[in-house]
This record gives C-alpha cells, sequence and structure tokens, in this order.
C-alpha cells in the first residue's frame, strides 16, 4: 500500500506548473530574428561606403525572393549601386529606395547582400525600413524605429554613426535616374519596383508582421497553463 501523502506531492505538482508559467512568461518576448547593417566606415559624410545588409529567414515554407528598403533622409535612390548579393539578385531603383531581389533562396537561408552609398549623410543614426518578401508571398515589415531605448517588435536595421572626419562635407548630388531603373549591374527584367512605403499596408495583409504571431501563441499557451495551475490548486485544497 502507497503510504506517501497526497498533499505534499500535489503541492510539489503545483509549484512545478507554476515554475513552468514564470519561465514562459520570460521567452515571451519579441523574437530575435531581425535584419541589419553594418558599414565599412560608420562616420558621417563618409564617402563611398560599403553598406552590409543581412535579414534572416523565418518562414517554415518558403524562401526569401526579395529586400524593399526606404532609404533614409539624405541617401537618394540615384547614390546606391549594389556590390554583393546571391546569384542572379538585381537592384532596382525606387522613388524612395530601392528593391533588390530574384530567384528565391532554399527556405532558412538568410537573405545577405551589400551596397556601396556615395556618401553617408551628416545624421547620428540612419535606419533603412525593410520590407522583407517570400517565394509564397509572405511579407515580414521590419519597419518600426525605437526611441529612447524602448524595445519594438519589428525593429527596423538602424546604423549608428561617428562623427564626421575633420574637413569632410556634402558631395553634390548627381542627377537622379527615373524611377525603376537598375542602379548597378546588368539591366533588370523585372517589373519596375514600387515604393517600399507603398507597399507597408499590403504587406500587411500578406505577412505575419515578424514575430507577431508567434508572440500570440504563446501568450495563449501562458494563459491555458495558468488557468490550469489555479484549477489545479483550488482542487488540491478542496481534497485536502
Amino acid at each position: 500500500m502507497n503510504t506517501t501523502p497526497i498533499r505534499p506531492v500535489r503541492r510539489r505538482l503545483g509549484l512545478a506548473a507554476a515554475g513552468s508559467l514564470v519561465i514562459l512568461g520570460l521567452t515571451a518576448g519579441p523574437a530575435a530574428a531581425h535584419t541589419e547593417v553594418t558599414a565599412s566606415d560608420p562616420r558621417a559624410l563618409a564617402e563611398n561606403v560599403t553598406l552590409s545588409f543581412t535579414a534572416e529567414a523565418e518562414s517554415d515554407t518558403a524562401g526569401v525572393s526579395e529586400l524593399r528598403v526606404v532609404l533614409p533622409k539624405g541617401i537618394a535612390p540615384d547614390a546606391v549601386t549594389l556590390k554583393d548579393a546571391p546569384k542572379e539578385w538585381k537592384l532596382t531603383a525606387t522613388p524612395d529606395g530601392y528593391a533588390v531581389g530574384g530567384a528565391a533562396l532554399a527556405k532558412g537561408t538568410d537573405a545577405e547582400y551589400s551596397i556601396t552609398v556615395r556618401q553617408l549623410p551628416d545624421e547620428k543614426s540612419l535606419a533603412f525600413k525593410t520590407l522583407e518578401t517570400y517565394g509564397d508571398g509572405k511579407v515580414d515589415r521590419w519597419i518600426e524605429v525605437p526611441a529612447g531605448g524602448e524595445k519594438v517588435d519589428n525593429p527596423a536595421p538602424v546604423l549608428e554613426l561617428k562623427a564626421a572626419a575633420d574637413g569632410a562635407k556634402p558631395i553634390a548630388p548627381s542627377a537622379s535616374p527615373a524611377p525603376g531603373t537598375a542602379s548597378s549591374g546588368p539591366p533588370s527584367t523585372a517589373a519596375p519596383a514600387a515604393s517600399a512605403a507603398a507597399h507597408t499596408e499590403a504587406a500587411g495583409e500578406k505577412g505575419t508582421g515578424g514575430p507577431t504571431g508567434a508572440i500570440v501563441g504563446v501568450v495563449a499557451a501562458v494563459a491555458l497553463l495558468a488557468a490550469g495551475t489555479v484549477w489545479w490548486l483550488r482542487r488540491s485544497r478542496g481534497e485536502a
């Protein structure tokens, strides 16, 4: 005959459930996946700077096929040329930035590419709002710019700039090409890319908005576990 007291066992089970609840709550923050940017010379007014971007692949069903970027104030679309990108990907100018893309990458492969900017503006930081499109039409929007150290769910890649070098001055801008023309490499056979900003609303209808869907699922699981824990503890008290 089992002589193990029932109340201590139930109490231990209740504490274990509560501990699981705490762990879930601590891990229910925004997902780590996002886009990042680095610079070969992160100084204001620096010339011929290489900006390297990495967009993490989040879709479980398709690979990344295109990245649309809204350029920050002070960088014109014609001041950008493609330096490196996945095979057969091309860069196309848009009215407020550019789109780089081509055949969809293998599922789970991060999209990495780099551009050359004629000159960085005289700013403290630059945000590159990005729409990440997958081969199945899903769109992740990395367009939120954090302010005052706050955390956001869908952060845009931000480049922090150092002070300009002594004697650095803005260079004269060149004549802007017609929107939709390729700014480097062979002419693109793709249709002219539309404004990334104009596609933000449409992206919300197609995509999940980054990690938001995952966060909702985790919150629901936490609520369910909390309800189960409360029910178990009440039942234990009633039967004790």
